[in-house]
């Protein structure tokens, strides 16, 4: 069962209603980053994926049960906190070749849409900020559930996933391969696997 209500054929987005049982799943929430991933995957040499995280990040939802498109989520990112295994490539992507960790020490998205596509399916778009520029992005969301852990936390959890061409945020550097193609593939896939902690009333 989704967030919200499932949507059947006659009903449209402005009468569609949250079921009954979901609205106390309405409230504020912070995205818990011990139990949260934020990953991403880059083509290695036309041949290979890179995957990567990042481990220091915080966030918050505002679910609301009775109407899908007042639901909002943000998300801040320090972009020193990067690791793909390596430190090599680490310490490259901190550097002025790609992040600028230094002057751009954090990406940051705000959203400014969000859609129930029906079942447990969800869609939520917003402005995503990278070596200050800012740019729309769309994440497909699949709701998890919603339980209360042994410590009598209300947890909900998402999977998400997007992509965008990381040149339309100014990260541009690459490397001719001798056979055809490039080191590093424009096109990254994003990954989202979301714990949030409902706060507090």
């Amino acid at each position: 069962m989704g967030i919200f209500s499932r949507k059947d054929d006659s009903a449209t987005p402005a009468t569609a209603e949250a079921a009954p049982e979901l609205g106390a799943l309405t409230g504020e929430y912070t995205i818990d980053p011990a139990h949260t991933s934020i990953g991403f995957v880059a083509r290695h040499a036309m041949v290979t994926n890179v995957k990567g995280s990042f481990k220091e990040f915080s966030g918050t939802l505002h679910l609301d049960g009775a109407d899908p498109a007042a639901s909002t989520a943000t998300l801040d990112v320090t972009m020193d906190s990067i690791d793909t295994g390596n430190a090599d490539r680490d310490g490259h992507l901190k550097s002025a070749d790609f992040f600028k960790t230094d002057e751009f020490p954090q990406m940051t998205f705000r959203s400014t849409k969000a859609e129930a596509l029906g079942g447990d399916d969800y869609r939520i778009t917003g402005d995503l900020t990278i070596l200050g520029t800012t740019k729309p992005l769309t994440i497909d969301l699949e709701f998890n559930g919603a339980a209360k852990d042994p410590f009598g936390n209300e947890r909900v959890g998402f999977e998400g996933k997007a992509q965008i061409l990381r040149s339309e945020w100014g990260l541009t550097w690459n490397a001719a391969l001798e056979t055809g193609g490039v080191l590093v593939s424009d096109k990254i896939k994003l990954n989202f696997d979301i714990s949030a902690i409902k706060n507090a009333a």
